[in-house]
This record gives C-alpha cells, sequence and structure tokens, in this order.
C-alpha cells in the first residue's frame, strides 16, 4: 500500500501540491491550444487523411512502445528532476518549432519530430506527476484530487477547440507557441522551488542497489501486475474500455450525420456534452470523494458508462437531444470510473513501484485504442454504427456487474497491503 511520507510541518500539503498542480495545468492548456494548432495547420496545408493519421501515430508511439521503459526510470531517478526536464524539453521544441514557422521554413517532418519529442517528454511528465501525487496528498484525499484532475480534463474538452479557433484567427502559428512557452514557465518555476518527496527504497533490492537493468524493471512490473489477480482483471477492463469506448467515439461525426441528420453544429453539441459531463462529473467526484472503497465507485461508475453508451446507441434518429444526453452521462461516468480507479492504484501500489505499473496500464490501454479502431471501422461499415456503440455499452455493463462479484476486484483494497508486500518479496527474490 502506498505510504504517506512527511513533508515540511510548514507548509500544508494543500499549498505544496496545489502550487505545482496549478502551474501544470497551466502548461496543459498551453499543450492543448498546440495541439489543436498543429493538427488544424496539417489539415489546412496538406488536406490528407495520411499526414493526419501519421500525426495520431507519432504522439502516440512513446506511450506505447516506450511507456513501460519510461515508467520504470521515473520510479528510480528523481521526479522532481524528471518534471524539470521534462518541462524545459518541451518549451525548446516548441521554441525551435515557433522559429522554423517564423522564418517560413517549417515542413511536415519538423512537426512530426515536435510532436514526438512532446510526446515523449510528456510522458516522463505525466508519470512522474501522478507517481509523486500519492507522496504530496493523504491518502483519504486522493480520490478528490483524481476529481479536481478530471474536471480539468473536461473543461479543456470543451474550451480548447473553440478557443484554439479564437487564437488562430488573431495570431500567427508563432504567437500560439509563445502562449505554450510562456505556459511552461508557469510549470516550471513552481518546481525550483517546492521539493516534491521521493519514495522509500529498500537497500537490499536490486533496484536500490543499482543492479536492477531497465528491462529487469519492465519485466518486474509486469510480474507485479500479472501476481495480483484483483489489479489484473482491473486493468484488464480498462483495456476493455480503450477498445471500445474511444473507437466509438471516434465515429461520433458519422452517426451524428449518417443517423441523426446533424451537421457540424450539432456534432459540437455531442462532443461539447461529453467535456461538460466529465467536468460536472470531476466536480462531484472531487466534492463527494466517492464511497469508502473506490473500486464500489469505479464498477458503479463503468456501469454507468455502459449506460451511458446504449442510450447513444438506442437513441431513435429523431431524437438528437437524447444522443446529447447519453454523451452527458458517459462524461460523467467516465470520471466515476477512472478517477477512482487511478486513485486506488496510488492507494494500494508502493510508491516506488508506481510509475512503472501505471504506464504499463497505460501503454498496453493506449495500444488498444488503434487495434479497437481497426475492428470497429469494418463492424460499423457492415452492419451499423449503432452495433459497436452497443457492443461498447454492454461490456461495460458485463465488465461492471461481473467486477461486483469476483472477490478478488472487491477486495482489491483491503487485500493491498498484504497482496503488494508478497509481491514485492518476489520480485527481490
Amino acid at each position: 500500500m502506498a505510504t504517506q511520507f512527511s513533508v515540511n510541518d510548514n507548509i500544508s500539503w494543500k499549498t505544496r501540491f496545489f502550487t505545482i498542480w496549478g502551474g501544470q495545468a497551466l502548461s496543459i492548456i498551453g499543450s492543448q491550444l498546440v495541439q489543436f494548432a498543429l493538427i488544424w495547420y496539417l489539415t489546412i496545408q496538406t488536406g490528407s487523411a495520411t499526414v493526419l493519421a501519421t500525426a495520431s501515430l507519432v504522439g502516440l508511439l512513446p506511450n506505447v512502445i516506450l511507456g513501460p521503459f519510461i515508467g520504470t526510470l521515473v520510479d528510480r531517478w528523481d521526479r522532481r528532476r524528471i518534471m524539470l526536464v521534462s518541462d524545459t524539453v518541451i518549451a525548446l521544441a516548441t521554441i525551435g518549432l515557433a522559429v522554423l514557422f517564423a522564418l517560413d521554413l517549417v515542413a511536415v517532418w519538423h512537426i512530426y519530430v515536435a510532436l514526438f519529442v512532446r510526446a515523449l517528454f510528456e510522458s516522463f511528465h505525466s508519470n512522474a506527476m501522478t507517481a509523486s501525487t500519492s507522496l504530496m496528498v493523504p491518502v483519504e484525499h486522493l480520490t478528490r484530487v483524481q476529481g479536481i484532475n478530471q474536471m480539468l480534463n473536461g473543461g479543456l474538452n470543451v474550451i480548447s477547440a473553440p478557443l484554439g479557433a479564437l487564437l488562430l484567427s488573431v495570431l500567427s502559428m508563432q504567437g500560439i507557441l509563445a502562449i505554450d512557452v510562456v505556459s511552461a514557465l508557469f510549470a516550471i518555476v513552481p518546481l525550483l522551488f517546492v521539493s516534491i518527496p521521493q519514495p522509500e527504497r529498500h537497500s537490499a533490492s536490486p533496484e536500490a542497489e543499482g543492479q536492477e537493468t531497465v528491462w529487469q524493471g519492465v519485466k518486474a512490473g509486469l510480474r507485479y501486475v500479472l501476481g495480483w489477480p484483483g489489479l489484473l482483471i482491473v486493468g484488464l477492463m480498462t483495456i476493455g474500455i480503450n477498445f471500445t469506448i474511444i473507437p466509438a467515439f471516434s465515429l461520433m461525426p458519422l452517426l451524428v450525420k449518417e443517423y441523426f441528420g446533424g451537421s457540424a453544429i450539432h456534432l459540437g453539441w455531442v462532443e461539447s456534452a461529453m467535456g461538460i459531463g466529465m467536468f460536472v462529473g470531476g466536480g462531484v467526484l472531487g466534492a463527494w470523494g466517492g464511497f469508502k472503497r473506490n473500486i464500489v465507485t469505479s464498477m458503479l461508475g463503468l456501469m454507468g458508462l455502459g449506460v451511458g453508451t446504449l442510450v447513444l446507441a438506442m437513441a431513435p434518429a429523431t431524437a438528437l437531444w437524447l444522443a446529447i444526453f447519453g454523451a452527458l452521462l458517459v462524461g460523467i461516468m467516465m470520471t466515476m470510473t477512472m478517477g477512482p480507479f487511478y486513485a486506488m492504484i496510488q492507494t494500494i501500489v508502493e510508491p516506488d513501484k508506481q510509475a512503472r505499473i501505471l504506464s504499463l496500464l497505460s501503454s498496453v490501454g493506449t495500444a488498444m485504442v488503434p487495434i479497437g479502431l481497426l475492428v470497429a471501422g469494418p463492424v460499423a461499415d457492415q452492419f451499423s454504427i449503432q452495433v459497436w456503440f452497443l457492443f461498447a455499452g454492454l461490456l461495460c455493463i458485463v465488465m461492471a456487474v461481473s467486477g461486483l462479484f469476483i472477490p478478488a476486484v472487491m477486495q482489491i483494497e483491503s487485500q493491498g497491503r498484504i497482496i503488494s508486500g508478497d509481491v514485492a518479496e518476489g520480485l527481490a527474490s
């Protein structure tokens, strides 16, 4: 189970954590604006679906291929330095791209390189920040903090596209990139003055003695997950969500246009409803904190996620409002599912192993997205888009109901200390 480490008594955990979190949130806003601007630039300049698909792939590769290695390195290195270096490198990559735009020398491959570098170091940064949260926030507040994180994500889903479009209408591309550099400073400066606790490591472990290689660390993380049935099953559930729900919403433009007979504005309503749902759900979770057991909140959220998806699948063609409600419910329940899940991982997994475990689950889950897209497209073409939404909704409900009756899942938090200790001993032997 994650152990809370002592911090300077003169500084409350809220002041320490939210000083860093606030800077990171501003940096994320800048990054979202740059992401939107670059993708729109590629769309206007090339009009090529292949170019856009390649840009998306470049952004996914670091997490899918290198994620487990990145997580292992984060567990071994100083997390504050990782965040400082990551934010700095991302800012330098953005400055380089801005110079190329200013000199009118930018090429598509320059943007690919910038997207890859940004994605690579954002993976280092996000793993370091997530794994450090359990060391800075008391256990009883982890779920609330995750709710606030989900609020941020939901809010960005609502405002990033229209704000990016507005800024592009009044600023040059290098002006947009400059905003990202300035926002990065808000993330970097607090890290220069606020310390981040480091996880304790047992001196007898190969990692603490510097004998464990990165590859051995990756394999140790894999054995950790495979040796913990409850964690493995819950991890597989998140993979199921990525395989079905994310590809389903990538088909939303076709569902709105072909089935509901809607236009771009109607698509905007549906997508905004999901973002608003995430924002509302995050606010509720941040204030409420969920049930005493995170797993209960997460399983009920997963069930609600399935219900919201089924609403989208079964809404009549004349009832676009029902689809908007379904998207709102999906957003709320996605937060109720994933927020407690991350809080649970931060609670039951030892701090010196959290980054590798989270990155392993994330990399496998992210890899499921393109696989799901490859399956969802032909299924939707052969039958209908609603069939894939129906499959996704039913799978979520089946997984949630099954989880409520699987002892290894429902006891994952109460048995966390015992099981994680046993697994850790097995990894060290």
